[in-house]
């Protein structure tokens, strides 16, 4: 294998696929991108078993067509060091990868491309277009509520449900539970559901720009592929049935209060620093247009404060985790936050005074 290629062209799908290669690893061949020179295009590709991303460079200079994988983050580490000005030149010798960019001469070791995985093909289901700009805003409003390790493996993932007329996101960790939702034209004859890792989403969060231009989803039974400019990125499925979101959303909940978003959430912030360390409590006093909070730890030191609202109704005391709280506030983008709330047992319904495409749940706490 031989062949040119500037150091931009190199770097920028490389630094990508190397935020996919996992640092530790059991084979030592998921430690490395696979090159693949041909046809004046370089092909690189790394994976970690559980997601799988393809970059194309074109055109590239190739003299000699071949196929090797590389340690991922060693060559973006050293094309990162390397000046703007000379091309690189890769060439394969014998076992070794050699690195030349004006003065500058690196050797990596190698192992051979048969060693390097395939995430398998299979039969498509179906597939979807939608702008990047849709998915990346579902993805920022929703994948925060993502559980993290926990044992019902379905939680740690994302719901992606496919209707007719609209495409939705909704992650929970069995405490929150946050939606979004674009409505589109998808052609799809039955709704469709699958859950797509925590990994899976985030690294498909970076590839996507706040753009029109579409991106191309295919949904397998065990695989969810994505097709993004130059990219093509594949996850596998998590297997299982995600809870019925619609029974978690509370319904006619008669106490609604209106908020500046900015406001509330730093009287939260505030508030939560003298919470317990562990359990994150705060205890919201709802009276007519005006919210006190609460917070105190083990250390007999409390908080308080308060803030103009729009509120008319009963007086309410419930206490939530204020990091749940904080997380919606900084989820939601409009000036003004909906609460609606019904009794101190009952979750909290927050929505956008304005926009109806995302909404969140918040379970209360015994304070």
């Amino acid at each position: 294998m031989k062949l040119t290629i500037s150091r931009e062209s190199l770097l920028t799908p490389l630094q990508s696929i190397a935020g996919v290669v996992e640092k530790k690893q059991t084979m030592p061949v998921l430690s490395n991108v696979l090159l693949v020179a041909e046809d004046n295009t370089l092909i690189l590709t790394g994976t970690n078993m559980e997601v799988e991303l393809v970059g194309r460079v074109t055109p590239v200079h190739v003299d000699q067509p071949g196929r090797i994988t590389v340690p991922a983050r060693k060559l973006s580490d050293i094309c990162r060091a390397l000046g703007d000005d000379a091309p690189i030149e890769l060439v394969l010798e014998g076992d070794r990868l050699h690195i030349r960019c004006g003065a500058s001469h690196f050797t990596l070791s190698t192992l051979p491309a048969e060693h390097f995985p395939n995430v398998e093909d299979e039969p498509e289901s179906f597939r979807l277009e939608l702008p990047q700009k849709e998915l990346e805003r579902m993805f920022d409003a929703t994948a925060f509520a993502m559980a993290q390790q926990d044992v019902r493996y379905y939680l740690n993932g994302l719901l992606l449900e496919v209707d007719k007329d609209q495409v939705r996101t909704v992650a929970t960790d069995g405490h929150r539970l946050a939606m979004a939702h674009v409505e589109l034209d998808t052609g799809c004859a039955e709704p469709k559901q699958v859950i797509v890792p925590r990994k899976g989403v985030l690294e498909l969060s970076r590839l996507l720009d706040d753009v029109d231009t579409p991106v191309t989803l295919v949904i397998g039974d065990n695989h969810l592929r994505a097709t993004v400019g130059s990219y093509t990125f594949t996850s596998k499925l998590i297997e299982g049935k995600f809870p019925d979101y619609n029974r978690v959303v509370p319904r006619g909940g008669d106490k609604v209060v209106l908020a500046d978003r900015a406001t509330l959430k730093n009287t939260l912030q505030r508030a939560g620093i003298l919470s317990h360390e562990n359990i994150r409590g705060v205890r919201l006093n709802l009276a007519t247009n005006e919210l006190q909070v609460f917070a105190n730890n083990p250390d007999q030191e409390q908080a308080e404060d308060a803030l103009p609202v729009d509120y008319q109704g009963e007086s309410l005391q419930i206490g939530f985790n204020v990091g749940y709280l904080v997380d919606v506030m900084n989820a939601l983008d409009d000036e003004q936050v909906k609460i609606t709330l019904s009794n101190p047992n009952s979750s909290a319904l927050i929505e956008s005074q304005i926009d109806n495409r995302c909404l969140y749940v918040v379970m209360p706490m015994r304070l």
